[in-house]
């Protein structure tokens, strides 16, 4: 487990570094054996180690985004330390959590510091965290600061990508965001309590979510794929203890020639095998089956939409008995508003009652009761607590 010093260390190191050329690193080829992506064996291995992970993708509830999450203005750990508390309970060991490039910019050393913090208190209940170092969803033109009061009605009407378009489309802000990757992944690379790295979040996503439109995903894959091969190499030449993924998350997967050119680069960069499925039981349990051809642990890193029937019922079972680490989306109901669908539902009122996301109130009383029974039942909760 590293120290804070240690951590703050390895960031100045690269921050002082931070003029060395994008080249400098991304015109190696080929990458060396130490540095190359994980054999089949080295990343079973890694995973029959783990128990059976079940999580969250945990935003705090006082936190509209990424940047309101860790700025130092906003970061609260009792809230953090509180609400992972609960995610204990639930019998969960596990977290996703997002972090964003223009915090380690502003403010590297307290950045490192505060990441320190929130794993230090994770891993006091129990719970590893997988680090997301980069996402293409929603607004993409994010800024330090106070950040936006949420939208009434509108589900996570303030999340920002990292990097914003206008960075990502700059070569010459390049050299920043791989010094980013490098400071970050360089100061926890040996640090048990981080769980793996996920590189990029759905890379080839945008500002509608929702919309997923063939022509739209495929220009922004097309913008992003040479920096997210970068961004792995970036990771990977920081040597971490930690496996590297990026999830691919639309299309059908049961066929080489299905795929598109980020969801091979995703695949082909991985150490383990991460996906998104917000779908019923028998097209999870298809996915799992499509994936599971490249023999490697399989990590679903989104799932859990109510009303497209993706629970935790129906899903876990599933997740538990094919050996798929399964990290729901939310936990706290809060500023992102996530407890709201993607698109405003036109069914009947109960249906529009029953919450997208999320789990607990902001008081920790759960949305739905025998729900959180459920869970401590599957993960063996009930067993621990008495």
């Amino acid at each position: 487990m590293s120290s804070v010093p240690r951590a703050v260390a390895r960031s100045n190191e690269v921050y002082r570094r931070n003029e060395m050329p994008v080249g400098a690193i991304t015109e190696h080829a080929p990458l060396p054996l130490e540095h190359q992506r994980w054999s089949l064996q080295q990343a079973r291995e890694w995973y029959a180690a783990l128990p059976w992970l079940v999580g969250c993708n945990f935003t705090p509830s006082y936190a509209i985004n990424q940047i309101d999450f860790w700025q130092a203005e906003s970061f609260d750990i009792g809230v953090i330390d509180r609400e992972l508390g609960w995610a204990a309970e639930l019998g969960m060991n596990a977290a996703r959590v997002y972090l964003h490039d223009l915090l380690w910019l502003a403010d590297p050393v307290g950045f490192v510091e505060r990441i320190d913090a929130y794993l230090t208190v994770a891993a006091r209940h129990g719970i590893r965290t997988m680090l997301v170092l980069f996402d293409s969803c929603w607004h993409p033109e994010p800024q330090l600061g106070p950040q936006r009061q949420p939208t009434p009605g509108v589900h996570n009407s303030g999340w920002v990508q990292s990097p914003g378009l206008k960075a990502l489309s700059d070569p010459s802000q390049h050299p920043r965001l791989e010094a980013y990757v490098t400071a970050i992944v360089s100061a926890f690379r040996d640090d048990e309590r981080v769980l793996a790295w996920d590189i990029w979040n759905e890379p080839d996503n945008g500002h509608e979510v929702d919309q997923c439109k063939p022509a739209v995903l495929a220009a922004k894959g097309a913008l992003v794929a040479p920096v997210l091969a970068q961004a792995f190499e970036w990771a990977r030449h920081a040597s971490p203890s930690q496996p590297l993924t990026s999830g691919i998350w639309l299309g059908d997967w049961s066929d080489e020639v299905l795929l598109s050119a980020i969801q091979r680069l995703q695949l082909g960069c991985s150490d383990v095998v991460s996906f998104h499925s917000y779908l019923k039981a028998n097209a999870f349990r298809q996915r799992v089956r499509w994936l599971k051809r490249f023999g490697r642990p399989i990590l679903c890193t989104e799932f859990m939409a109510r009303t497209t029937g993706s629970t935790f019922e129906t899903i876990l079972p599933v997740a538990k008995e094919q050996g798929v680490a399964a990290f729901c989306w939310g936990l706290v109901l809060g500023r992102t508003q996530t407890h709201l669908p993607w698109k405003p539902l036109k069914k009947d009122k109960k249906a529009r009652d029953m919450w997208f996301h999320d789990v607990l109130h902001p008081d920790g009383r759960p949305h739905r009761p025998h729900e959180v029974e459920f869970l401590r039942k599957i993960t063996g909760a009930v067993k621990k607590r008495n």
